[in-house]
C-alpha cells in the first residue's frame, strides 16, 4: 500500500527512483552523446496507452525529477527504458485510482505530506529568490573577515614519527622524542646558516613530494592546513623559521614566503553565497519563533 501510495503522490518521483535503481551499475555520466532531439512541440503527445497520454513537456518535466547524475541519460541513451518506468507508473496509478485508493486515508495522508514537502519547497524558494545583499554589506563583512580569506607561500621539513601517515618504508622508525629532536637539529642548521632550508628539505624531509621542490608547498589558503600548520603558517613572521610544531604528521618547522589577502572582487561571490545564506536561515527561524510553537512535553520530553 505504501509503495502504491508514494507512485501516486509523487509520479515523477516515484518512476525516477525505479529508473535509478535499474541504472544503477551503468555510468550515465560517461555514455555516449545522445542525437540532437527532433523538433517535437513541447504539448506534442509522445506516450500513449490505454487511454493515457503523456506529453513530452510532462515527460521531461517527470527527468528533472531523477538525481542529477541521471538525467542527462534519460534524454538520452536511456530514454526509451525511462519512458517504460514512466508509463509503468502511470499505468500503475491509473489502476490504484479505478479502485478509489487515493481515499484511502493511509494515502491520504502520504499525498498530504508530499503536497507540504513540495509547496515548503516553493515557497523557501521563493523567500531564497528575494533575499537580498548590498555590495556595502559585504564590503562590511568582508573587512570583518578580512583574516579567513589571507594565503601563504611556504616550505617546510616534516620528520615523521612511528605511526605517522608520513612515516617512509625502509627508514628507521623515531619516537615521538626522536622526531622532534631531529626537527629542532634540522632547524638549527638552517637557522645558523649550516645548511640551505631547500638542501635539507630535499635529503631529510618525510614529506617526499614537497621535498623534492626544497620543501616548497605552493600556495594555500586558511582551511586547508591541518590547524597547528595553518596557526604557525599564518603567524610566523615572512622569510623567518617557525618553531617547531607537531601534528598528525610529525614534527615541522615552515620558512614562510609569502602571505596575501584576496581581494574584495575574488571573495565577493564566496560572501554572497554566505550572506544570502545567513539571512534565509535568520528568516526561516523568525517564522518559526513568531508561531509561538508549543510542544507536548510528555512526548517530545523537555
Amino acid at each position: 500500500m505504501k509503495k502504491l501510495a508514494t507512485l501516486l503522490s509523487a509520479a515523477a518521483l516515484a518512476a525516477g527512483s525505479v529508473f535509478a535503481q535499474n541504472n544503477a551499475a551503468p555510468a550515465p555520466a560517461a555514455a555516449p552523446a545522445a542525437a540532437p532531439a527532433p523538433a517535437i512541440a513541447p504539448d506534442a503527445v509522445v506516450i500513449s496507452a490505454a487511454g493515457i497520454t503523456v506529453k513530452r513537456a510532462e515527460f521531461e518535466e517527470a527527468v528533472k525529477g531523477l538525481p542529477q547524475q541521471y538525467q542527462e541519460y534519460a534524454l538520452g541513451p536511456g530514454k526509451k527504458q525511462f519512458a517504460e518506468d514512466f508509463l509503468r507508473m502511470k499505468l500503475l496509478s491509473a489502476a490504484g485510482l479505478k479502485a478509489g485508493l487515493e481515499k484511502d486515508p493511509e494515502v491520504v495522508a502520504q499525498i498530504n505530506a508530499v503536497r507540504d514537502q513540495i509547496v515548503a519547497g516553493a515557497q523557501l524558494k521563493k523567500m531564497q529568490d528575494a533575499v537580498q545583499v548590498s555590495d556595502e554589506e559585504l564590503k562590511k563583512v568582508y573587512e570583518t573577515r578580512k583574516s579567513e580569506f589571507e594565503k601563504a607561500k611556504a616550505r617546510h621539513i616534516l620528520v615523521a614519527f612511528k605511526g605517522s601517515p608520513a612515516a617512509q618504508p625502509g627508514k628507521p622508525e623515531l619516537t615521538e622524542e626522536q622526531a622532534k629532536a631531529k626537527a629542532e637539529e634540522l632547524r638549527k642548521k638552517v637557522e645558523t646558516g649550516a645548511a640551505k632550508f631547500e638542501d635539507l628539505a630535499k635529503t631529510e624531509s618525510d614529506d617526499t613530494g614537497s621535498g623534492e621542490t626544497g620543501g616548497y608547498l605552493g600556495e594555500f589558503a586558511r582551511g586547508q592546513m591541518v590547524p597547528e600548520f595553518e596557526q604557525a603558517a599564518f603567524t610566523t613572521e615572512i622569510g623567518k623559521l617557525s618553531p617547531v610544531i607537531r601534528t598528525q604528521y610529525g614534527y615541522h618547522f615552515l620558512k614562510v614566503e609569502e602571505r596575501t589577502v584576496t581581494p574584495f572582487a575574488e571573495a565577493k561571490a564566496t560572501l554572497e553565497r554566505a550572506e544570502r545564506s545567513a539571512k534565509l536561515q535568520a528568516e526561516t527561524k523568525k517564522l518559526v519563533e513568531d508561531a509561538k510553537p508549543a510542544y507536548d512535553e510528555a512526548y517530545f520530553g523537555k
